[in-house]
């Protein structure tokens, strides 16, 4: 054991990668069928709900409102989600709706039109050291107002027919989120001591979190035949369109709070906040804006562009982190 773990941490590339690649692998050879998807989604469920808990135990109250009030970094993750995405994605519509069936192209759009994730935004906020609590806010709130903008954004870029706003999004995210967040700061002057002094009990949670999150999404593409409904060839245009979005959104939320003199944990959050897209919220919300439509071939682009955006955010997490633990060194040594 001991020397497989020497010769994984000498090859070029981030392990955790590594168990991310294993974890699509498995999903594509044993998928969560029949009686185990929802084992799968309730596994899912709970690690979120866990992963929350944690969060709430570990931070203070007052680190929780200096988050809500950073009105600056909310501002951006805002104006990343719901203002320059939608830009991105009417420029990727326009520009491959004359070569690839209009429903790819719609898609295109859609994902462009969704609010940020939750559980993966914080989670890979917290593991490259960034503001946490601005993270948890930024991306809770881009949830909660996802559920309309999102419709109205439809409505309004693709004249599709509404389906009107979704209580039971609200409750999901009342339920999986701002209530185990809530528990958590209630237990905090328990367990919030001995929380920080065991960092290493919440970043297996977010990690273990993130590998549920990417298992449970490539089993219901697989079970549903998403991933077989096109050519390879297609599959992989539909995969660079994503990754030159994702390249764009990472850039621009990078240098604008680099440019607007945010600090480096301030930039962590707006990058893992402004650069993500739900596909939680993104299905169930697609099978009622697009009622009539090929659904699977709208959801595509959403589905590629999670896979990728849990990739590349992985990778770029642990960066931040080395880079972060490069200059405490740096510190100490002077």
């Amino acid at each position: 054991m001991t020397m497989l773990r020497a010769l994984i941490g000498r090859l070029p590339i981030d392990p955790y990668l590594l168990m991310l690649i294993a974890t699509v692998a498995l999903a594509f050879v044993f998928p969560a069928r029949g009686a185990a998807q929802p084992i799968a989604e309730g596994s899912v469920t709970i690690a979120v709900g866990l992963l929350f808990f944690l969060y709430g135990a570990r931070l203070s109250p007052g680190a929780v409102w200096a988050g809500i009030t950073h009105w600056r970094l909310q501002s951006l993750v805002f104006a990343s989600t719901f203002l320059i995405f939608p830009v991105i994605g009417l420029g990727a519509y326009w520009a491959t709706r004359a070569w690839l069936p209009e429903d790819i192209a719609v898609g295109l759009l859609y994902l462009c039109l969704l609010p940020s994730t939750v559980q993966s935004s914080i989670a890979f906020t917290s593991i490259a050291r960034g503001n946490v609590p601005a993270a948890l806010c930024s991306a809770s709130v881009s949830n909660l107002l996802g559920v309309v903008l999102t419709p109205l954004l439809v409505a309004l870029l693709l004249r599709s027919v509404g389906g009107g706003v979704s209580l039971h999004a609200i409750e999901g995210i009342a339920l999986q989120i701002l209530l185990p967040f809530v528990a958590g700061q209630v237990a905090r002057p328990v367990i919030g001591a001995w929380l920080v002094a065991h960092r290493t009990i919440t970043s297996v949670v977010d990690r273990g979190s993130i590998l549920l999150v990417v298992y449970a999404a490539f089993s219901a593409g697989v079970v549903a035949g998403v991933w077989t409904s096109l050519s390879p060839g297609d599959l992989g245009i539909v995969l660079g369109i994503d990754l030159v979005i994702l390249a764009v959104i990472l850039a621009i939320t990078t240098l604008l709070s680099r440019w607007l003199g945010f600090s480096k944990a301030d930039e962590i959050a707006i990058v893992f906040c402004g650069s993500k897209k739900s596909m939680a919220g993104g299905i169930p919300m697609a099978t009622i804006l697009f009622a009539g439509h090929s659904v699977s071939l709208i959801v595509l682009p959403l589905m590629l562009f999670h896979q990728a955006q849990l990739f590349v955010c992985a990778t770029l997490a642990r960066r931040y982190a080395q880079r972060d633990e490069a200059g405490a060194e740096v510190a100490v040594l002077a």
